[in-house]
């Protein structure tokens, strides 16, 4: 079982590398193995999957005030949608379309994904390959669109991405945000919109994770490795969305493609050479 301190160290990995365009698979399965720490158990990725959940709503719950309520005022009181609105009730639609892809993959194809895919030589060479492939996007992208000029094809283009993600070493954020660039989003509106669409991905990873656990049973003594991991990845993962997102007003992605790469480098190593 986790220590206290062991907890709150992937915790934080797990909140700042799920949303930091890095990989956070290619970190929790890397530095568990170099640190020699035992597998963190069922209540660890509940905890850690709700900590990040509970980031976003804490990060974005004036847009998501926004974006329900202006929905259900649409659908029942028939008030028009404000077209210049950044954020409101019009994605409401688009957001829970562009979720089905992700959502059709992670449940049937659930235990290929955590059973089979989840080892280094699958997630290092993804980490290179999609770090490139970002690196081409924000490079040949034109930047020129926010949130308020997206259109149903950047909905559905993005929502195929995030799909794409479940694969271990992509990264949700890196691949949703490469596919927004490509859409000619600029950086900002990318990040944002990758981040709103991810909140009811995580929420039912969440849920489902924490069913499990419950079927499972979860013995009393990981209850406290559970907090510190909710806690740890909730705070990190909050200050990882707000780091990112003013980064990325004046920023490249250049930082994050080139980590990407030495990270794999370092994971090839260490899993090769068994460090």
């Amino acid at each position: 079982m986790l220590s206290a301190w062991q907890a709150i160290i992937l915790g934080a990995i797990q909140g700042l590398t799920e949303f930091i365009p890095v990989s956070s698979s290619g970190h929790l399965i890397a530095i568990p193995y170099l640190m020699h720490w035992n597998y963190q158990g069922k209540a660890f990725d509940v905890a850690v999957h709700l900590g990040t959940l509970l980031a976003l709503v804490a990060y974005y719950w004036r847009d998501w005030i926004s974006i329900l309520s202006g929905f259900f005022a649409h659908v029942f009181k028939h008030k028009p949608y404000e077209k210049d609105d950044a954020v409101g009730g019009r994605l409401f639609v688009p957001i829970v379309i562009a979720c089905i892809p992700a959502a059709v993959v992670g449940v049937k194809w659930h235990d290929l994904i955590e059973n089979k895919l989840s080892v280094w030589y699958i997630v290092a060479p993804a980490m290179v390959v999609f770090g490139i492939l970002m690196l081409f996007a924000d490079r040949l992208g034109k930047k020129q669109r926010d949130i308020t000029r997206m259109t149903y094809t950047d909905y559905i283009t993005i929502g195929l991405a995030q799909a794409v993600a479940l694969i271990p070493g992509v990264s949700r954020s890196g691949i949703t945000i490469t596919a927004g660039l490509f859409r000619n989003l600029d950086r900002s509106a990318a990040a944002r919109f990758s981040f709103l669409l991810s909140t009811p991905i995580i929420f039912g990873a969440g849920m489902k994770a924490l069913l499990d656990a419950f079927k499972a049973g979860i013995p009393a003594e990981e209850w406290a490795v559970f907090g510190w991991g909710f806690a740890s990845a909730a705070i990190f993962g909050y200050i990882a969305i707000h780091f990112l997102i003013n980064f990325l007003k004046k920023n490249s992605l250049n930082a994050f493609v080139i980590y990407r790469i030495v990270f794999a480098a370092l994971m090839v190593g260490v899993f090769l050479f068994k460090v």
